[in-house]
Formats: structure tokens, sequence, C-alpha cells
């Protein structure tokens, strides 16, 4: 799975952990990707997202289906 925000492009970042004597060592830090649901163009589409995308609203999430009971007229039917 690509580690990449499909908003902001925000991807891995590399560099060096150093400790105390000075020695490097090469790390990755990755961002915090989210898998959700987002409503785009009237249809509703899963997409990758950082979190800072998510609380900003860039993304638009589908409403949530509400299921109504079953009517009186359709159970003696």
């Amino acid at each position: 799975m690509a580690r990449f925000c499909e908003y902001c492009d925000k991807g891995p970042k590399a560099g060096n952990l150093v400790s105390h004597s000075n020695i490097k060592t090469r790390t990755r830090w990755l961002p915090n990707i989210h898998k959700l649901k987002a409503f785009i163009n009237g249809s509703t589409h899963t997409v990758k997202a950082c979190t800072r995308c998510i609380r900003s609203g860039v993304i638009t999430k589908p409403i949530k289906r509400t299921y109504k009971a079953e009517t009186t007229a359709a159970k003696t039917a």
C-alpha cells in the first residue's frame, strides 16, 4: 500500500536517528494515512488521506444510511 495522501501528496520522509555517541542510523517517518470513504462528484469512493486533510474538511464523508422500519401495510401484504 502506497503511503501517500491522495489530496496533499504527503508521504514518507527519510533521515537519520542520531545516538548520544553520534552514530547515525537510517530511518523513515511515515505519515498517518487512513483509508476511508469520501463523497466525490456525486458518488462514494474509497480514498487514502492523512489525518490533517480529514480534520481540515478537505474530504466530505458520505451521509450515513438510515434504515426505516417496515410499515404495517408491508407486513400484512
